[in-house]
């Protein structure tokens, strides 16, 4: 079951990339990890760093795949974001934290839905 999950999980994430480099954005980070940790996607555009979470779901039946990003997870991703700035020394007009809700149904191309500024 892990693998089938991890499988999935990289099916999103490679979907969330693919989303913000046709829209401009240059993808700086992919699983970045520290002991607090990991961000999904950290991606750049000029002025402009966003941190995004993927959540990938096979269907709608434990809901939407964004409402698994709960407050707690907000605030951890938070920390992680002021890590990952502070170790590269970057700096950007405006930090910006995102949520790719992504549905992969069998035999179905992936579904996306990037939700800007949430939290």
């Amino acid at each position: 079951m892990g693998d089938r999950r991890r499988a999935l999980g990289s099916v999103g994430e490679d979907t969330a990339a693919a989303w913000y480099e046709a829209a401009g954005y240059e993808l700086l980070d992919r699983n970045w990890r520290c002991r607090g940790g990991e961000i999904d996607l950290v991606v750049a555009r000029p002025g402009v760093v966003v941190f995004c979470e993927v959540k990938t779901r096979r269907g709608d039946a434990f809901g939407l795949p964004a409402e698994a990003v709960t407050r707690d997870k907000q605030l951890r991703i938070r920390r992680l974001a002021i890590r990952w700035l502070t170790e590269r020394g970057a700096r950007a007009p405006t930090i910006r934290f995102d949520v790719a809700s992504v549905r992969k149904e069998p035999g179905r191309a992936p579904d996306i839905e990037v939700l800007e500024g949430v939290f």
